[in-house]
């Protein structure tokens, strides 16, 4: 373990306090829950020591903080965190070992004798490596008893997966999932990003490669070779009551197996599809998603951006600024019924009446009715502010707007952005939140995804959600090179994180980044306004928000 990877641990000790759990079933529970949560098998916290007066325990000591929950290890900086799955740990060494080809993970010792479950025993509990040598003073020593012991390195054997659903000897299965709710034209926009990319990326990559040269001089030399596949892609449209898509997709799976879930469109509801990708263990990178599920708990789902919930906190960010123009003391919002602005009107009020603001919510009917939209923006006359939920034939059947002393917010990701078409009366006084860079600053790095649509005759029907979906493909395409034909899900999902750190086209976002534990790259926006009567140029009335 490196200084920085053990520097994280301690601060893991801060952040969590050890916490009692049932005692674990099976030692398979107990090897698990060792490795991810720090709890010994009685449920009793892990305990880990640099010295007699430094130490961590439970989620602080758990070997994932700092190994990764693939077992493969991670870098830092200058610093690289060794894998411990069983693999790299006990491989043989010498000519006749037949797993001269195990895939190339940073960190791998390739010249040192392979562990057993003994000297394992011993690395762990007194910081000495399988041939006698002490272990640098910043891997913690554990105190685990034999069985506990036994269940952690039965789990970091388990670690090692050889066959994974989905990876096939020439071909690379992955899914895109869309749901019923799901916007017809965005859902045309998105399939015809992923077709041609991965057609153009199977052209491409198919072509037999030159061997690369290595000296030969360790047993890793041929494992930097990486096979070529071919990329398949699966589109699971997903068919009646939200109850019944878990069930759906779990099927799905079965009958074609693939290693992870890429890009893939939803309405106002994503959390069954969530909550599969939780339950199977399979990566959904990238989703174009309004209403993303929000649980730290969770670990195979990444998202560009919270959505309406961002949006919620950009509200809430300003409506609790007292030194801008007070806090607001009652607010009113609109929205539909059952639309993703439902979720973020509920995301609202939650955060405003955590802080004593009133909060009255007028939930349209499902069906548009001006009367009714009219009748809510009335009602809107004695708040300080009114917040709209709404999409843009709505947006463009607002009648009169409501007094001066009402501050108004609007959407802009329901709203469609600069293009929504709110009447000129609304303008002056209206802010959208606006959750992705100004579309001024993010010319360049739109520009690519946009001359790559031209070029292959692709119809540009919904800009953002076609740079999203190219952004994602390319994310996986940068991912797995990187990999090495290390096909292990966890993996993915770790060093997606890599990726975006060194990611200069970042598509509508000015940055992306995914901290440990984080499942939203896109991290802040901005409250704008439009600048004119007439037109789609929008100014933002202060520099980035981060909530």
């Amino acid at each position: 373990m490196n200084a920085k990877a053990f520097g994280a641990c301690l601060v893991f000790a801060a952040l969590f306090w050890p916490r009692a759990a049932p005692a674990a079933d099976t030692p398979a529970d107990a090897g698990r829950s060792i490795y991810l949560e720090g709890l010994l098998g009685s449920g009793a916290p892990l305990t880990a020591r640099r010295s007699e007066n430094s130490g961590v325990r439970g989620a602080a000591a758990a070997c994932t903080n700092c190994h990764q929950r693939s077992g493969l290890g991670a870098r830092e900086g200058r610093s690289v965190v060794p894998p411990i799955a069983a693999r790299y740990l006990m491989r043989k060494i010498g000519k006749d070992d037949d797993d001269r080809n195990i895939p190339f993970v940073e960190g791998m010792r390739g010249e040192r004798a392979p562990y057993t479950d003994q000297t394992l025993a011993r690395a762990i509990r007194e910081g000495v490596d399988s041939e006698g040598r002490a272990l640098s003073y910043l891997m913690p020593r554990y105190e685990l008893g034999d069985a506990d012991m036994a269940a952690l390195i039965g789990y970091l054997k388990r670690l090692d997966r050889r066959k994974v659903p989905g990876v096939g000897d020439t071909t690379l299965h992955l899914a895109t999932i869309i749901t019923p709710d799901a916007d017809p034209v965005k859902r045309r926009g998105m399939l015809d990003v992923m077709t041609q990319f991965f057609t153009d990326r199977n052209d491409r990559q198919m072509a037999t490669a030159p061997p690369l040269r290595s000296s030969g001089k360790t047993a890793y030399a041929r494992s930097m070779n990486m096979v070529s596949r071919r990329w398949e892609l699966h589109v699971w449209e997903l068919t009646g009551p939200a109850s019944t898509w878990q069930q759906q997709l779990e099927r799905r799976l079965v009958a074609e197996p693939v290693f992870a879930v890429i890009s893939g469109l939803g309405g106002s509801n994503w959390a069954p599809v969530h909550a599969f990708c939780e339950h199977s263990a399979v990566p959904c990178l990238f989703p174009n998603v309004e209403v993303p599920v929000d649980d730290d708990n969770d670990f195979y789902s990444i998202y560009f951006s919270k959505g309406v919930l961002l949006e919620a906190e950009l509200i809430a960010s300003r409506l609790l600024d007292a030194g801008d123009g007070g806090v607001a003391r009652s607010v009113t919002q609109v929205y539909r019924a059952g639309d993703s602005g439902e979720a973020g009107a509920q995301a609202l009020a939650a955060l405003l009446e955590r802080r004593g603001v009133r909060v009255v919510a007028r939930a349209l009917p499902a069906v548009a009715n001006e009367e009714s939209l009219a009748e809510a923006v009335q009602a809107s006359a004695a708040a300080d502010a009114l917040v709209l939920w709404l999409r843009p034939a709505d947006i463009a059947a607002l009648g009169s707007p409501p007094s001066a002393s009402t501050a108004v917010y609007m959407s802009g990701v329901l709203g469609g952005l600069e293009r929504a078409p709110l009447p000129s009366g609304w303008r002056a006084a209206t802010r959208l939140t606006y959750p992705y860079d100004l579309p001024d600053r993010r010319r360049v790095r739109v520009d690519y995804a946009f001359g790559w649509f031209t070029l292959r005759k692709i119809p540009m029907v919904a800009a953002q959600v076609q740079a999203d979906t190219y952004l994602a493909c390319g994310l996986l395409s940068e991912t797995l090179q990187h990999m090495v034909d290390n096909f292990v899900r966890e993996f993915l999902v770790e060093r997606v994180r890599d990726t975006l750190e060194h990611r200069i086209l970042t598509g509508y976002y000015p940055r992306l980044t995914l901290g440990t534990g984080q499942r939203f790259a896109s991290k802040g926006g901005y409250l704008v306004r439009f600048a004119d009567e007439k037109g789609s140029r929008v100014v933002a009335d202060r520099d980035w928000i981060v909530p």
